[in-house]
Formats: C-alpha cells, structure tokens, sequence
C-alpha cells in the first residue's frame, strides 16, 4: 500500500476534511513519547550533577584544609545533594502517592503545594550550585590556563 492510499484510507475511516498530509503529521506525532523522553533526560540530567557533586565532594575532602573555602565547599556540596535528594523524594511522592490527580479536589492542594516545593527546591540546587562553581579553584585554573595559552 502506498503512502497517498494509506492517507486516503485514514480520511476515510475518521471522515475528516482535513487533507491527507495533515492527518500523516498528526498521526506522526505522540505526546506521550515526548514526555518519556523529556522525563528520561531530565533524570539522567539530575543523575549527572549528582555525580559531578559526589565528585567534587571528595576531591574538596581529599584536598583537605589547604583548600582557600574548604568549609564553605563542603557546605555547600552537602547541602546541594541534600537537596537533590529530597526533590527527588518529592518527584517519587507526586507520581506514586496518588498526588498527581489534579482533577480530584481531595489532591488538587497537596498535588500543587509538592509542585511548588519542588521547583523552589530546584532553584535552591541550581544557585547553591552557581555558587560551588565561583568557588572551585580548579575552574578557575583551567580558565587562566585556557587564557594564558591564547
């Protein structure tokens, strides 16, 4: 079966007005699977700076008192995946405790009270984590070199 004969088929079947080509665009396109992968890279996103902050963690310990922030470093670390891991908390509380369902009253309230505790706790991560980058010498480092070198 060609492609025309495919779309004529699908015109007649839902008897649409709609041209062929328009009902091959939106039969080609699934939310769904756009959403999956939204929420696979945001994860793996989320997954990544947890890593990045665990390494620097311990590059900042190993480095010890020498290093010129060391106790605002490790604060600043620990409280970073601290809270990584209670948005996380709220990420599983929203889709495995029933308060996703926006449309019941009952889960409106505390479906949007996680929500917005979530983004601020999002933001919260996102600062603490501009401020561990001003402070990590090693960034700096490679900056001046890149620098020096031109």
């Amino acid at each position: 079966m060609s492609f025309k004969d495919r779309n004529r088929n699908l015109e007649m079947r839902e008897g649409s007005v709609l041209p062929p080509e328009v009902i091959a665009v939106r039969k080609g396109l699934d939310t769904n699977k756009y959403a999956t992968k939204k929420t696979v890279a945001q994860g793996l996103l989320d997954v990544a700076l947890l890593t990045a902050n665990a390494s620097q963690l311990k590059y900042i310990l190993s480095t010890g008192k020498q290093h010129d922030f060391y106790n605002a470093m490790v604060a600043l670390i620990a409280t970073s995946i601290v809270l990584q891991v209670l948005v996380g908390i709220l990420m599983l509380s929203l889709n495995f405790l029933r308060d996703c369902r926006t449309d019941d009253a009952e889960y409106k309230r505390s479906s949007n009270w996680l929500s917005t505790a979530n983004l601020a706790l999002v933001f919260c991560v996102v600062i603490i984590n501009l401020f561990i980058s001003a402070f990590d010498p090693t960034s700096v480092g490679s900056i001046t070199t890149i620098i020096s070198d031109a």
